[in-house]
């Protein structure tokens, strides 16, 4: 009997001792990392550069830039172009910010030497925003390498308008190094311009969002304005319309002006830079220029509470308080929302922009006001006095974007004439 019991403790041990131990975690699967592929995005500069350029022997070459014309490796422009033997650079154009992009929106810019370089700058925003007889003087050739935004009212697209124009002029041949459009091009959005609200900030019938490359809109310019400028785009390589923006390319964003720090900046840009025309801080002189949203006295739980309720697709708003270092309320803490995209496909900026303006303007109507001017600035951002009307006469949004749907259809075989890109 005892040997029976001892055999029975005995072959309980092993047990008791497996069960006394903690028990050991399995060793994880190796997961083989996935990164995405890089997205070759060869601008128009490389491929320029690529090409053996018996056109430019003999010929005197302008270039019209700024700090965003730069190759996949970040290398400018200006260096590129001297270092070719086929190239006789002889000056430089630059539109509003300057040719290094430093100056502040708005600051005129005056005509300088490139320190670098040592060529020429012609300033297209200081005493003049149209090249003069005297700055083409003897140009054969205006390459233009800028990166644009994708909206209207940014200024780049009024001064490769300009440079047209002027080159009809002096006989001059155009050369556009295209680049992406940051916020995609396939859709458009907003009101066309209309004539009476024509400005620097709006100086072609187009509407806020284009979905168009600096390239493409080079091409509607000469054609719907029937100009007689020698045309020449260079397209780039390896961009199509509905590519999301900077996801994994291999060509760097270089920053178009101090406030338009990011593509996420781009995004938003067509629908808050509205609030430029209002007394309510864009952001500028924050960390997150026209991201940011607010003024002293907006409480911002309750403005992103409001827009959040508003279902309004691919995008939400969280609230944030800021004090901005220049700029409206510069040393105030202003209150208000960060508006974040979450959906590029089917955030609507522009239409976000409405609902922003509208929302507060219902909410604190005795302290927003609509910058004074004739036109109104608001007005020159949105090409038509129509959106600022049917704000103060308490119209929905989508009755105020029923106002330019007509416009925007029109549009549209206009522009698909032009475009280069599938």
């Amino acid at each position: 009997m005892m040997r029976l019991l001892l055999a029975f403790f005995i072959a309980l041990l092993p047990i008791t001792a497996i069960a006394a131990e903690p028990l050991q975690p399995k060793a994880p699967k190796l997961v083989k990392s996935r990164a995405a592929p890089i997205r070759h995005i060869t601008p128009g500069i490389e491929v320029l550069l690529s090409d053996r350029l018996e056109s430019f022997k003999g010929k005197r070459v302008a270039l019209l830039t700024n700090q965003t014309g730069v190759d996949r490796k970040g290398v400018r422009n200006v260096d590129l172009l001297r270092a070719h033997p086929a190239i006789n650079l002889v000056a430089l154009f630059s539109p509003e910010h300057g040719v290094r992009g430093a100056a502040q929106a708005g600051e005129k810019v005056a005509s300088d030497i490139d320190s670098k370089s040592g060529l020429p700058v012609h300033s297209l925003y200081g005493e003049t925003k149209m090249p003069t007889a005297k700055m083409m003087y003897g140009i054969d050739i205006v390459l233009v390498d800028l990166q644009d935004v994708g909206t209207r009212f940014y200024t780049y697209s009024s001064t490769l308008l300009h440079m047209l124009r002027a080159a009809e002029t002096s006989g001059a041949e155009v050369i556009v190094l295209d680049r992406p459009n940051p916020i995609g091009g396939v859709m458009i959005e907003g009101p066309v311009l209309e004539p009476a609200f024509a400005s620097f900030v709006g100086s072609f019938a187009m509407p806020v969002r284009h979905g168009m490359t600096f390239g493409e809109l080079a091409q509607m310019f000469v054609g719907e304005d029937k100009l007689r400028t020698r045309l020449r785009v260079i397209p780039m390589r390896g961009w199509h319309r509905n590519l999301a923006p900077y996801f994994g390319w291999d060509l760097p964003w270089v920053p178009p002006s101090p406030n338009m720090r990011s593509p996420q900046t781009a995004a938003v840009y067509p629908g808050t830079a509205l609030f430029e025309g209002t007394n309510i801080s864009e952001g500028r002189g924050t960390e997150k220029p026209f991201e940011y949203i607010g003024a002293p006295f907006i409480d911002g739980t309750v403005l992103a509470e409001r827009l959040n309720a508003m279902g309004l697709p691919g995008v939400e708003f969280k609230p944030v308080s800021f004090t901005p270092n220049f700029s409206k309320y510069a040393g105030q803490q202003c209150h208000g929302i960060w508006v974040i995209p979450t959906n590029k496909t089917t955030f609507q900026p522009f239409r976000t922009g409405i609902a922003l303006v509208k929302a507060v303007h219902e909410l604190y109507p005795d302290m927003f006001e609509f910058s004074a001017g004739a036109p109104h600035f608001f007005d020159q951002l949105a090409g038509t006095d129509n959106v600022r009307k049917g704000i103060l006469d308490g119209k929905s949004v989508s009755d105020i974007e029923s106002q330019w749907q007509y416009g925007l259809d029109a549009f549209r075989p206009v522009r698909a004439q032009y475009l280069i890109y599938p």
